[in-house]
């Protein structure tokens, strides 16, 4: 946000009423959001993203009043290009009146493109937050524009985990991961723990999917676009998305709910539940890969298995966070009924309905969370095991080194009792070859002279040695250099002053003499 514009100071390019050029589209957000300065759509990254180079593929579903889906519509797919021939047609073709009988139309959108962006937005009045979001990857939920019995804007943005095989397994081929090798590099080469970037598990990779879906709900027609991300990996495209909603056509439970209540949120509803099967599949192999951990973790001390497991409790703890979104998305679907239904004689039916579809959703979250939790705990278990291991192991090892060191120990003592057989043997030597008249005649130096140089060394190596200690018994704690100097006097002047204390006192009890009084009986 520009915090230096005035918000209600700018109004769109072209207002409500006032004709506007053909190709108005591509002023887009400022022809209908004029707070939206091109400073402000630099930096949303909204329009960076997008690229011409590669052709825009948009492929429809249209579900009729009567709640069946339009099979042919499900067949067509448009495509767009850079060329202008092709974005006018598609330009065209939206500005067309819709047919009468159709409930809901959607757009899935595979490699947005710059010019289809706009046209969309343009066509429908979506608040460019939803495509600054959705490139951008942050979760959002919000409503716009109610009027009761008219209609509204909801948006959400979603991002949820799913799971592909990795390239070099067993299963099909997964050509399209065009970067597995460096992903596999940057896995290994890389210490720390980006828990939005894919896990790489045995068999599998976990990455982070995204569900952005904006939908205009009308009191005749509403219309939904859902935005896919370009990615090198095999993530959820638009085409996949399309089936699996057009395939809910197909379902008995879901053709009854859409017979039966003529709110077309049942359908953003079911585009939901593709995220939490997705989120399913995603436990399911992590729970197998945890399993395979906790087997080497019991036939093995590997310090290198700890780092793994530490790895996944932090993407368990990430896993909470998207969940915690999913549930909160959820409830805001539950929280914003149609406005479009207000006054409907089928408003209370239809509000029942999908309260019930809604808490349907929730419990599987629920459920979905009670898995997290179950993982993150058993991961702590596991790691406490491997922790556990390693200090045995390291118990042992430290057992070892101490039978070791005693052998050694028994070992000097065996040369501490050699050295006490031959001490005496060599003082005898050494005080035979002393220089000395008494032994030598004919030299200087005598016996008294050698016991006054050895006594004095002696007592000045004792005081300079416990003078130099930070603690000792000698001098109270945190004494300064020069009372540690002159520990001998106070040591002497304070047994000197205990023995005087002793002899002034007298001799204890024990030792005075003890005088008996016997009194002689009466007569």
């Amino acid at each position: 946000m520009d915090f230096d514009v005035d918000e209600s100071a700018v109004e769109p390019l072209y207002p409500d009423g006032l004709a506007s050029p053909e190709d108005y589209w591509k002023t887009y957000p400022q022809n209908l959001f004029g707070n939206w300065t091109p400073d402000q759509v630099l930096r949303s990254k909204m329009l960076t993203s997008c690229s011409d180079a590669q052709p825009c593929s948009i492929y429809n579903v249209e579900v009729k009043d009567d709640g069946h889906f339009n099979k042919t519509a499900g067949e067509k797919i448009t495509t767009v290009t850079a060329d202008s021939s092709s974005y006018q047609a598609f330009w065209n073709e939206l500005r067309q009146p819709r047919p009468e009988g159709i409930r809901i139309r959607a757009f899935f959108v595979n490699n947005l493109s710059l010019n289809v962006l706009k046209m969309l937005g343009t066509t429908y009045n979506v608040e460019p937050f939803f495509f600054s979001s959705s490139t951008n990857w942050i979760p959002s939920r919000y409503q716009e524009d109610a009027k009761a019995g008219v209609g509204d804007h909801i948006t959400v943005t979603l991002p949820f985990i799913c799971t592909m095989k990795k390239p070099g397994s067993r299963s099909p081929s997964v050509s399209s991961v065009g970067s597995a090798k460096s992903l596999r590099k940057t896995t290994q080469e890389v210490l720390e723990i980006n828990t939005q970037s894919p896990l790489e598990l045995t068999h599998e990779i976990l990455l982070q999917d995204l569900l952005a879906i904006h939908m205009v709900r009308g009191k005749k027609s509403s219309t939904i676009i859902s935005y896919h991300p370009i990615s090198h990996l095999q993530k959820t495209s638009a085409k996949r998305l399309q089936s699996l909603v057009q395939r809910t056509g197909d379902s008995v439970y879901w053709s009854k709910l859409f017979d039966k209540s003529k709110d077309p949120t049942f359908v953003f509803l079911a585009i939901l539940w593709y995220a939490l099967y997705a989120w399913d599949e995603s436990f399911e192999v992590l729970y197998r890969h945890i399993n395979r951990l906790e087997s080497k973790v019991l036939g093995t001390n590997d310090i290198n298995l700890t780092r793994e497991l530490h790895k996944v409790q932090a993407y368990l703890l990430y896993y909470q966070q998207l969940l915690q979104d999913f549930h909160k998305s959820v409830d805001f679907v539950k929280l914003t009924p149609n406005p479009a239904m207000h006054g409907d004689e089928d408003e209370d039916h239809s509000k029942m309905l999908l309260e019930r579809e809604v808490d349907n959703l929730l419990s599987e979250i629920g459920r979905l969370e009670g898995q997290r939790t179950m993982q993150s705990d058993r991961l702590k278990n596991v790691m406490q095991l491997a922790f556990a291991t390693v200090n045995i192991e390291d118990s042992r090892a430290m057992k070892k080194l101490t039978e070791a060191s005693m052998r050694d120990s028994a070992a000097m003592k065996q040369i501490s009792y050699l050295t006490m057989i031959f001490l005496p043997a060599s003082l005898i030597a050494s005080v035979f070859g002393m220089n000395v008249a008494e032994i030598n005649p004919g030299t200087y130096e005598t016996l008294s002279h050698y016991a006054e140089a050895t006594v004095s060394l002696t007592v000045l190596t004792a005081w300079l040695v416990i003078a130099m200690q930070t603690e000792s018994s000698f001098w109270p704690k945190g004494s300064p250099w020069w009372r540690r100097l002159a520990w001998p006097i106070y040591f002497t002047a304070t047994h000197v002053q205990k023995w005087c204390s002793g002899r002034r006192r007298g001799p204890p009890l024990d030792d005075q003499p003890t005088i008996i009084v016997v009194t002689p009986p009466d007569p």
